[in-house]
């Protein structure tokens, strides 16, 4: 039997990669947080993970009184979908006069007011804290601890993004407080390690432009720093100008998209198609093919974005993260219980970006009654190994599998089965989506019959 499967073109949601949805984005007015409790816009094809903005104020009104709420709420409605959820919690924010809460200036944690865009001034409407402070450091240690005593390592939870340091916890004060870089640096490995601290098993991420918004060149001290401790690379609102500034970091990116699923923001939509700088949606498709980006963030009211742009995102799906593809694969149409057959299979990753998680093929024979007659997953060849390459240039790997079904036990009748196709842990248990047709339910795919003979 042999079996040359289409790519179905389907938008595949997988771990380490996909859509996020902004719920909150900074304001928590902005933008899923609009949408009806049960609208979780299911239609937005790829859409993995819910994404959760918000100032520190908001969740810790009170030193030691947590408004969990506010994260849990939305989360669980997207976790119900089968979804994950993604957290930043700032500390500066241009639209509220302390996004630190101000509980912890009081308690004599230093700080500056500012207008946005002038800088520092006594009669600022907003106030930033010195970020270096000791007593704002020991509050946000306090903070953090908490956080991650409730998300940490919780498989629900995609990503935690380092954003406790500069404007929308993006990294840079240019227009607030407007600390040296040179000091910057400093600070801000003191928030990385901060972080380390508590979060031990959730993935975290740094934002670019912690080195300069408009750093140029791949390595830069605070960001190879993250990279050194497993921290992957986030970059904030591109296409906020047009060509040829629509993004700064691409090369940056370079260095962790190998090991590190890379997080990309675009510029709020309305905004960035209103200054021209949005384009037909080709600039964000060749920014996921620059960044080589996992994960793309959805900046706007998804409906209406998606209404606008759905071109520009099946386009997008095709390539965001990785995208495994069983390009050919061949079997014996009879084989006889107990006794090894071999199969050849061929496989390509058609992503930007590698199958970080890894994943196993594994052939699940069923009998006419859907019962599983045999699992027979090969643990030799993990699909982490596919590298990605530009579009419509994947590699194609061969691979000789041997397997054996009913040998000794359990007791295997001679007859047809169908075989199904997966790829997730050894043991065979599914796990990644593939672009098949023939799905049960479980991520395992009809290919065609086989005979089990006595």
């Amino acid at each position: 039997m042999v079996v040359k499967p289409r790519d179905n073109g389907a938008a595949l949601v997988n771990p380490d990669m996909g859509w996020t949805l902004m719920f909150y984005s900074n304001v928590p007015k902005n933008y899923g947080s609009q949408l009806e409790p049960a609208d979780t816009a299911d239609e937005w094809p790829g859409l993995s993970v819910v994404y959760l903005r918000i100032p520190w104020a908001f969740v810790e009104p009170e030193e030691g009184g947590f408004n969990w709420p506010i994260l849990d709420t939305p989360a669980q409605r997207w976790i119900a979908k089968g979804k994950r959820v993604a957290f930043r919690l700032t500390c500066s924010e241009n639209w509220t006069r302390f996004a630190t809460p101000e509980w912890v200036r009081n308690a004599g944690a230093k700080g500056v007011f500012y207008d946005w865009g002038k800088g520092p001034t006594p009669n600022g409407h907003f106030w930033d804290p010195d970020f270096a402070d000791p007593v704002f450091l020991a509050k946000l240690d306090h903070f953090l601890q908490a956080v991650a005593g409730r998300y940490d390592g919780r498989p629900q939870v995609a990503f935690f993004d380092i954003g406790s340091y500069g404007m929308w916890g993006e990294g840079h004060t240019g227009g607030s407080s407007q600390i040296p870089q040179d000091r910057a640096d400093e600070i801000v490995r003191q928030h990385i390690d901060l972080h380390l601290k508590h979060f031990k098993r959730t993935r975290l991420a740094i934002l670019d432009d912690v080195t300069g918004p408009q750093a140029r060149g791949a390595h830069q001290p605070l960001t190879d720093y993250a990279r050194s401790k497993g921290i992957t690379l986030r970059d904030d609102s591109i296409c906020v100008q047009p060509p040829p500034n629509s993004w700064y970091h691409a090369e940056m990116a370079g260095l962790f998209w190998p090991t590190l699923p890379v997080i990309v923001e675009h510029e709020h939509y309305g905004p960035s198609k209103k200054r021209g700088a949005w384009g037909d949606g080709s600039r964000l498709i060749q920014a996921v093919e620059d960044y080589h980006a996992s994960y793309l963030t959805i900046h706007w009211w998804p409906h209406e974005m998606l209404a606008e742009t759905r071109k520009t995102v099946d386009d997008i799906n095709l390539r965001l993260g990785y995208r495994l593809q069983l390009r050919e694969i061949s079997w014996p149409s009879r084989a006889t219980i107990g006794k090894p057959f071999v199969v050849n299979s061929q496989w390509a990753n058609a992503g930007v970006a590698p199958c970080y998680p890894g994943g196993f093929m594994a052939l699940t024979l069923k009998n006419p009654k859907g019962g599983i007659v045999a699992v027979l997953a090969d643990g030799s060849f993990n699909l982490r190994d596919l590298k990605p390459a530009p579009k419509g240039q994947a590699h194609v790997t061969h691979h000789r599998s041997r397997f054996t079904a009913g040998l000794i036990a359990p007791a295997t009748a001679p007859g047809t089965c169908d075989v199904f196709v997966s790829v997730g842990e050894r043991d065979g248990t599914p796990v990644i989506a593939l672009p098949l047709n023939g799905d049960d339910g479980q991520r395992r795919y009809r290919l065609g019959p086989i005979s089990l003979q006595p």
